[in-house]
């Protein structure tokens, strides 16, 4: 099938070859800059509240793990003032708590080194990773129940100061 082609004609009013219509563009007007990139907002952790959400959460773990395994280590001295090490519950016990305590401590006091997080959350977090440790030291020396007793009600009373800080910022642990 042949192709049909349009000659535009010259100046003297015969054909021409065929050239593309070309649109007539708006004038360009002088002292008027373009318009550049336009900056669309990008989504930061600038939210007062994230640092709070990730500490928080990471220090509930901490809680979740340490009071597990302690709690298996406190059942099985339980009314003992000088508990036999020597037992095999009691050794096993002391063992993993020890251990999840460590792990615990570590992590709390990761929490509390969160960027932007609050000092008055990240303190109780870092003062409970202490005490974390001060237990399990104590454990690891074998020593006797009161003595353990009093390190651990400490230890819950700055886990309690971390929950509440971490609640009046709107998250819990």
């Amino acid at each position: 099938m042949p192709a049909a082609v349009a000659d535009p004609g010259d100046a003297s009013g015969a054909p021409g070859p065929a050239t593309p219509a070309v649109p007539e563009l708006p004038p360009v007007t002088g002292g008027v800059p373009a318009a550049g990139p336009v900056s669309m907002p990008v989504s930061t952790t600038d939210d007062p509240g994230a640092p709070a959400v990730a500490a928080c959460s990471q220090f509930a773990n901490a809680l979740d793990s340490a009071s597990t395994y302690y709690g298996d280590f406190a059942d099985s001295i339980e009314g003992l003032e000088r508990p036999d090490y020597g037992d095999p519950t009691i050794s096993t016990t002391n063992t993993s708590g020890r251990t999840a305590l460590r792990e615990a401590a570590a992590t709390a006091m990761n929490a509390a080194g969160t960027p932007g997080l609050s000092p008055d959350i990240a303190n109780p977090m870092r003062s409970w990773s202490f005490g974390a440790t001060k237990l399990l030291l104590k454990m690891g020396l074998r020593t006797g129940g009161q003595s353990l007793n009093d390190t651990a009600t400490q230890l819950n009373n700055d886990a309690t100061n971390a929950q509440m800080a971490c609640a009046a910022a709107g998250t819990h642990a």
